[in-house]
């Protein structure tokens, strides 16, 4: 069901979700970027919709409204364990097609790859979607490459008009309210990009024999594994187990995980010393073809949902896209061709 909303509506909305929900969306946080007195486009709560940023991508994505960055698990003593309290609220979050579509692939990792992670269902269950339609393509973008530049699974979609909102609501409690404060009642679609600027193909033939091109070799030296490209990705889901002890003998404390990347050192390290990926140009290997290789054989799609914010947020301008690109290249090199 689709409506016409002015601001001073919407507002109504937002207001009454307050008892149940927080409501996070993407935010200017002035002064907040890791350059001195530049803003950021962040993850924030919010109270109205003016608040909301809709026409620049946010440098982290939702990611970090929905999964706590540290997550304690339990607490123990010598005697027992407890599991601390669930959120007392839900959440509402505002995110873009390809970040919905991430949604997908972290409902694939948490919950369907083999028993429920306990802690992620329970946050995921009371938290609901409000896709921010897409009227345009930022430069990094590659959504259509990957086939999310369109989404339906949401609770309510508002498209940016100069005279207010166009919002489709599925959400039949939420549509009510709208209809109750006298919204006028129109059809509605999202707003979709059907272009990028940044383009991605890649080959069809991908095997794991491309792990012997030489392409990967390159990023030894220009890696500098920070682990950035990770943490502002939606759907990177690796975490590490970190013991707090609150007494010298370690009986009392708690148990956190805390997010983790697979680019930095230490990420690999086993009993004994060794490490499964020491160099920088293994680890992109890694990260390259797991995102668009054998997450698709498990699932049928591709992990990568051509946000671009890795090609973003990288110091050293290492471009995940270009790097995808290369791929053909790179098997045409191992089969002699």
């Amino acid at each position: 069901m689709g409506f016409h909303v002015n601001a001073q509506q919407f507002d109504q909305w937002l207001a009454g979700l307050k008892e149940d929900y927080d409501v996070y969306a993407p935010v200017c946080i002035r002064g907040g970027s890791i350059y001195s007195d530049a803003d950021c486009i962040r993850y924030g709560k919010i109270d109205r919709i003016e608040d909301v940023v809709f026409d620049k991508k946010s440098e982290y994505s939702f990611k970090e409204a929905m999964i706590p960055v540290s997550e304690t698990l339990f607490y123990f003593t010598e005697e027992d364990c407890t599991v601390p309290p669930a959120r007392k609220k839900g959440a509402v979050i505002f995110l873009r097609s390809c970040d919905l579509s991430a949604v997908q692939r972290l409902d694939d990792m948490y919950l369907g790859n083999g028993p429920e992670d306990f802690y992620y269902e329970r946050i995921r269950s009371r938290i609901r979607f409000v896709l921010m339609g897409c009227s345009k393509s930022f430069d990094s973008c590659f959504c259509v490459s990957m086939g999310t530049n369109t989404a339906s699974r949401y609770d309510l979609c508002v498209n940016v008009r100069t005279d207010g909102f166009a919002v489709d609501c599925p959400n039949r409690e939420w549509a009510e309210f709208f209809m109750h404060c006298g919204c006028e009642e129109q059809p509605v679609t999202p707003d979709r990009v059907t272009e990028n600027r940044t383009k991605v193909t890649l080959p069809e033939n991908l095997s794991t024999e491309v792990y012997r091109a030489s392409l990967w070799d390159e990023y030894n030296k220009r890696c500098i594994n920070c682990g950035r490209c990770n943490f502002v990705c939606p759907t990177c889901t690796c975490f590490t187990m970190q013991d707090l002890f609150y007494t010298e003998n370690g009986k009392v404390g708690e148990r956190r995980r805390v997010w983790a990347s697979c680019m930095v050192d230490g990420f690999t390290d086993v009993a004994g010393g060794g490490s499964y990926r020491k160099k920088n140009g293994e680890r992109m290997r890694f990260k390259v073809m797991h995102k668009v290789f054998d997450y698709k054989e498990r699932n049928g799609y591709h992990m990568c949902v051509g946000c671009g914010r890795c090609d973003d947020i990288c110091p050293e301008y290492i471009s995940f896209s270009r790097i995808l690109n290369r791929l053909e290249d790179g098997m045409k090199e191992v089969s002699g061709s």
